[in-house]
């Protein structure tokens, strides 16, 4: 058992509580061979409250100053992070993430690519990385929603996790590999995150 594993077992029931994580929808949709985990971004709390919602591992691009941090370097490191560099394609993080998803792991991405708290998500605009990720690994995409009050995350705020069917990646059509395949795919990764949206607050 990696410490991460360890770790989402001893503190997930504590990370639940103090994110008022008090309904988790969909768990049963989360698949076996890993895949790309697609959520809105509102806090950088959103990691944290996934993994312990999933109830299992989930590695996080973190943006590469944070690794340059000692102490917390060793921390998020331990909880399978690795860098991404701002301002562009990064192909290390690329790679890594194709590794990680082509060996099973699920993989944790921001379509929206910052965090936009008190935004929602329909009024989001999305970054190709996403459908970038999906074409270089053959992954499925698994969108998420995390629904709270003002679309703002925070300490025994109630929180509502739904957990989408995975999106195969042969529905994206992917042919040849352009940014305009890439923004298409973002851009279904989004409606299917607003779909979810729409049927929590339907369902309350």
């Amino acid at each position: 058992m990696s410490f991460y594993t360890g770790a989402i077992k001893v503190l997930g029931p504590a990370v639940r509580f103090l994110f008022g994580i008090r309904r988790i929808d969909g768990i049963e949709n989360i698949p076996k061979g890993g895949g790309l985990v697609c959520a809105n971004h509102t806090s950088f709390a959103d990691p944290i409250v996934i993994a312990a919602s999933l109830k299992m591992p989930v590695k996080y691009m973190g943006k590469a100053e944070l690794f340059k941090i000692p102490i917390l370097k060793s921390v998020i490191k331990a909880f399978g992070a690795f860098p991404v560099k701002r301002g562009g394609a990064d192909p290390g993080a690329i790679r890594t993430a194709e590794t990680l998803l082509k060996s099973g792991e699920l993989v944790g991405i921001f379509p929206q690519g910052t965090r936009c708290p008190g935004v929602p998500i329909e009024e989001a605009s999305v970054k190709n990385g996403a459908g970038l990720i999906a074409y270089r690994s053959g992954c499925c995409i698994i969108p998420v929603y995390i629904k709270t009050k003002n679309n703002k995350v925070g300490f025994f705020k109630r929180t509502h996790v739904i957990i989408g069917k995975p999106i195969e990646n042969s529905e994206f059509g992917f042919k040849d590999g352009t940014s305009k395949e890439y923004e298409t795919a973002a851009n279904r990764v989004l409606a299917d995150i607003c779909a979810l949206a729409n049927s929590a607050e339907e369902n309350g």
